[in-house]
Order: structure tokens, then sequence, then C-alpha cells
């Protein structure tokens, strides 16, 4: 089939989202499908799109590997020669009607659910979940509305506006985080009213609210969920710090154990969670959630991932191994399951 791999884009995660898209456009290309792999926002300016599926090019030749920091995104916009005032390059459109299925390996500004709704109107065919689910999940203070209008346990905390007072109380130690970020990108911890005001600066930077909850101390997890069922569950244990950024993505720098060394009750636990997590924000195909478990062994949902990272060090894929599911048939299955 032909398969468009879409990447890149806007967003602080947009390295992020290249090495996924990377590693989804090989995959898809040896399970035998014609793929091309286009940046959302540089799109493809050539004249031969009727025959693109066809062209003989490695499309993911000049990825290279996620650096440390996130992305200068002004930077990123003064190399589109148009100014950019289209979010969709160009062709990508018209490419992605050509497809008979786009693989959405977008991070951060592909999860709000714009994209996903103007593809609906024009008819794509995309992987992962819907434009009401996307936009559910990747506004962490309305998520975490849900959560506590459905049982859902959460961290305690309040959602604050650029310039707003403040709301009650800081439950300190506490973290701060963007409303509408993703890979750790604008969240910070403090355990005091300095570094919580820096935290708030820090967060402010990347959207115009923020999430203040308290700091879950404890162990990490996360739990993938495939068409309505949850996968093994992995454990995360940063060597140090916490679960940011650099951490994620540069390799040595977490301990990732799967299946997570857990009782059976507590490994239902999390899965049934997770599953009741798909369930309330209306999720479809695929997403990953993410947990903490303080020392009591009580749980707590953070946050729900509409689009989970396909990159070397991943999540995802690695609880999708450990049922026996290689990278390559774990690409399959998704496009599969968008095209169902």
């Amino acid at each position: 089939m032909k398969v468009v791999v879409l990447t890149g884009g806007l967003s602080t995660e947009r390295d992020v989202s290249l090495s996924s898209g990377k590693m989804i456009y090989e995959a898809v290309r040896e399970n035998g499908h014609q793929a091309v792999l286009l940046d959302v926002y540089f799109g493809y300016t050539g004249d031969d799109i009727e025959g693109i599926f066809e062209k003989d090019e490695d499309w993911a030749k000049e990825i290279g590997v996620i650096g440390e920091e996130n992305p200068d995104i002004e930077a990123v916009k003064a190399l589109r020669k148009d100014g950019g005032k289209s979010y969709f390059g160009p062709n990508v459109i018209a490419i992605c009607q050509m497809a008979d299925v786009v693989f959405m390996a977008l991070h951060g500004d592909g999860e709000n659910g714009k994209i996903q709704a103007s593809f609906d109107l024009m008819g794509i065919t995309y992987t992962g979940t819907d434009y009401v689910s996307s936009a559910l999940s990747m506004d962490k203070g309305l998520s975490k509305e849900l959560f506590d209008y459905h049982g859902i346990p959460t961290p305690k905390g309040f959602r604050l506006k650029k310039g707003e007072e403040r709301i009650g109380k800081v439950p300190f130690p506490c973290v701060v985080k963007s409303c509408r970020g993703g890979s750790s990108v604008g969240v910070c911890m403090a355990k005091d009213e300095k570094e919580y005001m820096a935290a708030l600066e820090e967060g402010f930077r990347y959207d115009d609210e923020v999430v203040v909850e308290q700091y879950i101390k404890g162990r990490e997890f996360s739990v993938a969920v495939m068409e309505g069922r949850a996968l093994p569950v992995i454990e995360i244990a940063p060597i140090s710090g916490f679960y940011d950024y650099k951490n994620k993505y540069q390799a040595g720098s977490t301990v990732e154990t799967c299946p997570a060394v857990l009782s059976e009750r507590k490994t239902k636990e999390l899965q049934h969670m997770a599953e009741r997590v798909f369930q309330v924000l209306r999720l479809k195909n695929y997403a990953r959630m993410d947990f903490m478990m303080n020392e009591d062994e009580e749980i707590f949902c953070l946050e729900a991932n509409t689009l989970p990272g396909m990159t070397p060090t991943s999540l995802l894929p690695q609880e999708a191994k450990a049922e026996g599911v290689d990278f390559g048939q774990l690409c399959e299955k998704i496009l599969r399951a968008a095209l169902a």
C-alpha cells in the first residue's frame, strides 16, 4: 500500500518526531509498502508528485540522532522560503490524499487534534486517535479534570494561566508543567517558593497555561494500550534526576525494565487503570499512559500520550517486544488498525 510517514513539525518535540519517523519509514518499507517520509512543515517542493510513491529514494537519509536539547523552533521557521504562513508545507495535503494511509509520526503539535480534524474533513485516513480525544489528552489540565470526574487517581493540583493569581496553596514539593507540552519540555520540580517562581517562568516559555501538581515520590511506570487492551507494564528509572528530555532520548540515561518487576495484583491494577484512561479520554487505535506509584504503593495517572514515541529508546516498542511483537510487526498492526 501507499504510506505517507508524516513527521517533523514545529513543536519542541520536532527532533523526536524526525527520529520516530525515520524508524517507522524504514520499517514500513521493509514490510513491502511504498512509503514517503514527509516533513509536515517543509513538505515537498518537487514538480513530480504524481509518481512520488514510485521514486527510488531514501527519504530518511539526512535525519540524524536526537540532541540533548530541544530544537530552536524560530530557526526552523526561518528555513521555509514562503514564510511559513500555513502549518502544512508545499504539497503535503496533496501527497497525503494520494496515500492509502498516513502514519502519524508527529509529537507535540501533531497531538492536539488540529491535523486530525483537517484530515477528517479531507477524507485522509491516518493512524492514532481522532481529533476529539487528541485534544482532550493533549491538555493536561483538562484530562486531569476528567480523571477526577471518573475516579481515576491523579496527583492533586491546579491549572494556572499566565498573569493569573495563584489558586490555593502550592503543595511543596511540586511539579510545574506546561499544559500542552510533551517530552517533559517545560517541566520543573520545585521544593520552595524561589524554585516555584523559576519553574513557572520556564513553564510559561512554552505555553500560556501550566499545571501545578503535588510531587509523587516513588516508582514511575508506563502502560501502552492497543485497541483497548493493555500491553506489559514498563518501569522507568532515570540514572540521574527525573525522566526529562535528556533522560528520555539519550541512550544509557535511564534503566527501563519490561515487564516491570511487580506483583501480579499491581501489574493488573496498572493495566486496568491504563485501559480505563483509554476509555475515559475516548482514545482509539493506540496510546500510552504514564503513572507514578508512591511509597505506599498507591498509583496515580499523570497523563496520556496519543502518539507515543517510536525512537530507538521509546517505551511502546519495548512493551510490544515483551509480547513477542517486533518493531516492524508493531508498525504493521498500527497501520492495519487505522485502515480498519
